[in-house]
């Protein structure tokens, strides 16, 4: 039920930064489901694997880089899902950040 839960909150938390952005486009309720699925895969798998082989830039940047990582893992996204496109890299770090702060918020309302 919690994986439910959450997958439904990252399902709206993309359908929501899609709206607000428009160089993100998603074709229907099925592709935003399969979306979440696939970008909580691979932040599972991807995201650590891309943080640690960039951590000397991560550390000296303070941490900022992880939001052009979270931007790669969005875009690799968008390439795997038929029906989700970015139009542009620098959308999916924008999308990226629009996403991190719709999902917290959509988190602490539930």
């Amino acid at each position: 039920m919690k994986f439910i839960t959450k997958l439904l909150l990252n399902a709206a938390a993309l359908a929501i930064t899609a709206y607000i952005l428009p160089g993100i486009q998603i074709s229907g309720f099925w592709t935003v489901i399969l979306a979440a699925l696939i970008l909580g895969i691979m932040n599972a798998i991807v995201k650590p694997i891309l943080t640690f082989l960039t951590l000397p830039l991560n550390m000296l940047t303070l941490g900022l880089f992880t939001l052009i990582i979270n931007g790669i893992v969005l875009y690799l996204t968008a390439s795997i899902v038929p029906g989700f496109t970015i139009s542009s890299f620098w959308t999916a770090v924008l999308g990226a950040l629009i996403l991190s702060i719709v999902s917290m918020l959509l988190n602490s309302l539930v």
